[in-house]
């Protein structure tokens, strides 16, 4: 009679890890948009003159992958959920002492620092636009809200989004490339390759972020809504 352990022996081991997909494609595509729109805005915005019309164009573009991103974040794939990588003091702790618990998953989405960072930047982004659609340069270009604002509040706002605003965040730019540099060549994590393609090489039992073709479709309705309010707001300067 066989045994039936021994039948088993040759039995394939199922594998360690999987390519989960991490990043469904409409974050990936909201996360490369922003970043060539931030980086044009920099460049327009010390060309001046002509380009400040695409200095606005592209600040409206900005304003609806702003909108898009915060709802996202409520209904997106998993790891795109704030849910998933807004984290409490306690797991903060935990992440700086090397330390985890099975559900941290500190690896897979943003970590706590990575969090911080994000968090950061779209709030500064947020600020900027704010600041953008009020602003008055006394020259020629003037936000689309400005009238509805006192000239003290739209100096403040000019002041802010010319000086400390682009300089915050042309800061955290440069501090998120060197962070994924040193990711790379000291950690040997890809998060570059990860943000292109979507997936990483996981546990099983991470849980995959939902990219399917009914959530592409929900994404882009969202991203139309967005894009309808964002003109509305425009026209209110007109």
């Amino acid at each position: 009679m066989s045994d039936p352990a021994a039948a088993n022996t040759d039995e394939p081991m199922l594998p360690a890890t999987r390519a989960v997909r991490v990043w469904d494609l409409p974050t990936r595509l909201f996360h490369w948009l922003l970043a060539v729109a931030v980086l044009a805005q920099v460049v327009t915005g010390k060309m001046g003159g002509n380009a400040l019309d695409w200095h606005f164009r592209i600040g409206y573009c900005i304003f609806a992958l702003l909108g898009f991103r915060l709802v996202w974040g409520l209904i997106g794939g998993h790891w795109s959920r704030f849910s998933s990588f807004v984290r409490g003091p306690a797991a903060v702790r935990r992440y700086l002492r090397g330390e985890h618990r099975p559900d941290d998953h500190f690896h897979v989405g943003h970590n706590p620092l990575g969090t911080g960072s994000v968090l950061a930047m779209l709030a500064l982004l947020v600020a900027q636009v704010g600041t953008g659609l009020v602003a008055d340069d006394e020259i020629a270009s003037v936000g689309p809200l400005n009238k509805y604002v006192s000239s003290a509040t739209a100096s403040s706002a000019t002041a802010w989004h010319k000086g400390a605003g682009q300089g915050l965040i042309i800061t955290l730019v440069v501090l998120h490339v060197a962070a994924i540099a040193w990711y790379r060549y000291r950690k040997q994590q890809h998060l570059v390759r990860a943000m292109v393609t979507g997936d990483k090489d996981l546990a099983a039992d991470v849980p995959a972020s939902d990219d399917t073709r009914l959530a592409r479709l929900r994404a882009l309705a969202l991203i139309v809504i967005w894009a309808g309010l964002v003109a509305s707001v425009v026209k209110l300067g007109g």
